[in-house]
């Protein structure tokens, strides 16, 4: 059985990684939006937005269920533009704990922080040409 990530089965978010070698899968953006130009520019504005605040949380997260769910939250808004590269580098943060957090959390928020500059310099890219 398939699991759902938000609303797209999971082997469908899989395909669409695959698919799309920008830093926002914009068909997957398009279907998400159902093609509507304003929606798709206040969608990516929203990530822009929303991504500090989930950065900020992961940055000053105490324990590791404040990490797990700033990086889930981190996740799930970058599956819903498309932005691949960030929600996977959120994905391998969500999964650390423990030890594993204490070694690798700088490594996690330096991939994290390098996806969304480039996720946002792309949706900026975007904006200024719409």
């Amino acid at each position: 059985m398939e699991t759902e990530v938000g609303a797209w089965p999971e082997a469908a978010v899989r395909q669409a990684r695959k698919a799309s070698s920008r830093p926002v899968d914009l068909v997957h953006l398009s279907r998400y939006t159902l093609g509507e130009r304003a929606l798709e520019r206040e969608v990516l504005d929203l990530f822009c937005t929303q991504s500090l605040v989930y950065l900020e949380r992961l940055q000053g997260a105490a324990n590791d269920q404040e990490w797990k769910d700033a990086a889930h939250s981190l996740k799930g808004s970058a599956q819903a533009i498309g932005a691949w590269r960030a929600a996977e580098a959120a994905e391998r943060a969500e999964a650390l704990a423990g030890d594993a957090l204490a070694t690798s959390r700088r490594a996690r928020l330096v991939e994290i922080e390098a996806s969304l500059g480039e996720a946002k310099a792309y949706i900026r890219s975007l904006l200024k040409d719409r």
